[in-house]
């Protein structure tokens, strides 16, 4: 019963696991670029990523 529980709740936080993923591999790149590059680009990295994500995440859904 505890598992059921736990899993309910961590899928509440992660329900597909491929835009986990790849929002976990743009927040890396906007942190490499963020040590890289001081000043605001990894702001931009980081939005323009999530978004490039999402909106691949529902073309893909969509199919």
């Amino acid at each position: 019963m505890l598992a059921g529980i736990a899993r309910e709740l961590i899928g509440l936080f992660v329900d597909d696991g491929m835009l986990a993923l790849a929002i976990i591999a743009v927040i890396v790149i906007a942190a490499i670029v963020a040590s890289l590059i001081p000043g605001a680009t990894a702001g931009v990295v980081l939005l323009a990523g999530s978004l490039f994500a999402l909106l691949a995440n529902v073309l893909a859904v969509q199919r």
